[in-house]
């Protein structure tokens, strides 16, 4: 299939919709009589002119000099009025948004199929997409198993699974028993810290964490994890939200019920029965009985599969998960030959040691799950490998480098050690995109977006007024502003909002997996969009003091589209 064929106007539009409210926020000066304050000119900002930002600078000096001496209510008047045509024009600004296909697969660093000759796979949540069953199975099993192996109350019975509760990429900080969310920059987002059930006051979060930065010595560990004196986890892959939702529910039990408890305790008993739940086969064999219900999706996985074997590309399959269960789910997917297609078949590899310890040898498996003692000197297709190590693997195979592409749902246990040791091209499968994109494609999220956009490079630009009545219109437009964040946030998950973003600055899981993976997409099946020659490029995004070198919109758009109906 050809690649997805996009008019340019709709690749300009569709690129970053946001960028319309830059625009807005690029504000010129044009002195009119004793007001000396801007209006918009939201044409010619769009083209990122340095020598014009030095001279709004020392505009905003000037006017905020000469201003001092007007009339304060007058100055408090011409303020709202430019509110009300920069609110206006934004409304004007947006009047048809070219939605984001959420089957576009979108890029961290450039990388070309042409150059891929070797495609490796996960399996869950990578070839094989599960129901919310499956989560609902996992939360009831570890739950029961609380009860009946770690003795916690019968009332916890009461509690079921909540699908929209978490997301994934969470912090929770085991010593308090907190949930949270965290930037980039190792900031908490207030209005995202749980306790149980229940939010955590602001004043709370502040308080206990003597603001809201988190030291780099109690974050997770390399890998998400909290050992070596980090206090931190990060839930990282889909399998974590029962997790999460079980530690709240059995937080939120203890404080309903006046339960004095060791916080650190519950969290091992729960991380406990959770692996129990995976590691005793419970959830396995819970799967095999009713695939139809668990497993969704496989047609979808197997286009993608008989496209790479057509057209000649070896591929692998690399897993933590069990030969009988990849193997009852493979034949669901894809067919009883489903071996056929996969040069190499590597299951129990416990990664991500597998990536790291050079120890363990490789040990085939017969069909019926036998375990043999022959020491392997080859990778043979059609055989079922168990263990092993990537140092082996890439002396057995000679599989290296960038000619590599390996897709996982885990960003540290998939794909870190691949990017960083290994040079391996990494995909990163991220099924949340498509819900968060179709909530961005919407009009109230746009417009939503775009105005707080604005409405932020109105405080920014008119600060500078410092009499008493246009600082209480600033403050007037702050207490807007605060109004409308949480609503960007509510508007993916009334909890913890977006996976991606901290109100404005990209989440602790966004930075992750910008260094992990060279291109994430919802799944696999967005390959079937592109051919194999097709190279994908990063969006240059203009840092902070660089300028947005990007041409008038609406020009750019009038060429694209009679260049396209020319063609």
């Amino acid at each position: 299939m050809a690649p997805l064929a996009m008019p340019l106007s709709s690749i300009v539009r569709a690129r970053d919709f946001l960028r319309r409210a830059s625009i807005l926020c690029g504000i010129i000066q044009e002195q009119s009589q004793c007001s000396c304050l801007w209006k918009r000119n939201y044409s010619s900002v769009s083209r990122g002119d340095d020598q014009r930002r030095s001279q709004q600078r020392r505009a905003v000096k000037h006017a905020a000099s000469v201003c001092s001496t007007s009339d304060s209510q007058d100055m408090g008047q011409r303020l709202w009025a430019i509110y009300n045509d920069a609110k206006r024009q934004t409304k004007d600004l947006i009047p048809d948004i070219s939605p984001t296909d959420p089957d576009t697969i979108f890029a961290n660093n450039e990388i070309s199929l042409r150059d891929i000759e070797i495609y490796g796979f996960d399996y869950d949540y990578t070839l094989a997409f599960y129901s919310r069953h499956l989560h609902t199975l996992i939360f009831n099993i570890a739950r029961d198993l609380l009860i009946t192996q770690h003795r916690y109350p019968e009332g916890l019975r009461d509690y079921e699974y909540i699908p929209d509760f978490a997301v994934r990429g969470l912090h929770y900080d085991v010593q308090k028993a907190l949930l949270m969310k965290i930037d980039a920059f190792h900031y908490i987002q207030l209005g995202t810290v749980y306790r149980g059930l229940n939010p955590v006051s602001d004043q709370e979060v502040i308080a206990m964490y003597e603001g809201c930065h988190v030291p780099l010595d109690i974050m997770s560990d390399f890998y998400g994890k909290s050992t070596h004196g980090h206090t931190m986890k990060q839930f990282m892959d889909i399998f974590s939200l029962p997790e999460m939702t079980l530690l709240s529910c059995v937080n939120d039990f203890f404080m309903k019920h006046n339960i004095d408890y060791e916080p650190v305790h519950l969290y091992k008993d729960v991380k406990e029965a959770i692996r129990d739940v995976h590691v005793k086969g419970i959830m396995y064999r819970a799967v095999e009985a009713d695939i139809d219900k668990y497993i969704c999706y496989g047609e979808e996985s197997h286009a993608v599969l008989k496209k790479l074997s057509e057209h000649g590309k070896k591929m692998f399959l690399i897993t933590n998960s069990p030969f009988d269960f990849v193997n009852r789910g493979m034949n669901y997917i894809v067919g009883k030959d489903w071996r056929d297609l996969f040069d190499i078949v590597i299951v129990q590899a416990d990664k991500p040691s597998f990536f790291n310890d050079r120890r363990k040898p490789f040990r085939r498996v017969t069909d019926k799950g036998a375990l043999l003692w022959d020491r392997i000197h080859k990778l043979e297709k059609g055989q079922i490998y168990k263990q092993g190590n990537l140092y082996e693997f890439l002396r057995l195979t000679g599989w290296r480098g960038s000619k590599v592409l390996y897709f996982g749902d885990h960003i540290y246990s998939d794909l870190a050690d691949l990017t960083l040791k290994h040079g391996w091209r990494t995909g990163a499968i991220i099924p949340e995109l498509r819900k968060e994109i179709k909530i961005m494609n919407t009009e109230e999220f746009v417009h939503m977006t775009t105005w707080l956009q604005a409405l932020t490079g109105l405080i920014e630009q008119m600060q500078v007024h410092r009499d008493p009545v246009s600082q209480a219109v600033v403050q007037e437009w702050i207490k807007e502003r605060e109004a409308m964040r949480p609503q960007t946030k509510d508007i993916f998950n009334a909890q913890f909002g977006s996976l991606f973003r901290t109100y404005h600055n990209p989440t602790y899981f966004s930075r992750r997996l910008s260094r992990f993976a060279d291109m994430y997409m919802a799944s696999i099946s967005c390959l079937l969009n592109y051919d194999f020659k097709h190279t994908f490029f990063p969006r240059r995004t203009p840092l902070q003091h660089e300028s947005t070198f990007w041409p008038q919109q609406r020009s750019i758009n009038n060429t694209a589209d009679s260049q396209v109906q020319q063609n």
